[in-house]
């Protein structure tokens, strides 16, 4: 068996098929590409993470998320602008890596999950309301 043929096709070949196709009556079915707007947007951002950073940076207009891990800087600037209609200016993103760390007197090991985390700069007059 060989990956490639060697035999050629010719134009008469393809003219039979082509007229063959013209001739049949079964409707063709043609798809249409998907849209930029068929993006769950709530899968990518999982959450708003609140911290005593977080709430401080919020006087300045710039929020933190919780992200998908596969979820880069133009996911979350549309997936923002869709879910709480604001205009995101920036967007940096940081990934925190899951560790083990040595917690309690008896030096227990604790494993610390990862995370993605995005930063959201928004435009000035912009906010987000956390409740």
């Amino acid at each position: 068996m060989a990956l490639f043929g060697r035999k050629k096709e010719t134009k008469q070949d393809t003219k039979k098929e082509s007229a063959a196709a013209k001739n049949d009556q079964t409707p063709q079915v043609t798809t249409k590409p998907g849209l930029a707007t068929d993006v769950d947007y709530a899968s990518i951002i999982q959450g708003i993470r609140i911290s005593e950073k977080s709430v401080s940076q919020g006087e300045r207009n710039v929020y933190a998320f919780v992200v998908r891990k596969d979820a880069n800087k133009y996911m979350v600037k549309s997936a923002v602008q869709a879910l709480y209609n604001v205009t995101p200016v920036k967007v940096n993103i940081v990934n925190k890596r899951p560790a083990k760390r040595l917690q309690g007197a008896r030096g227990r090991q604790v494993h610390e999950k990862g995370m993605k985390k995005a930063y959201v700069y928004l435009k000035k007059g912009d906010q987000i309301t956390i409740v």
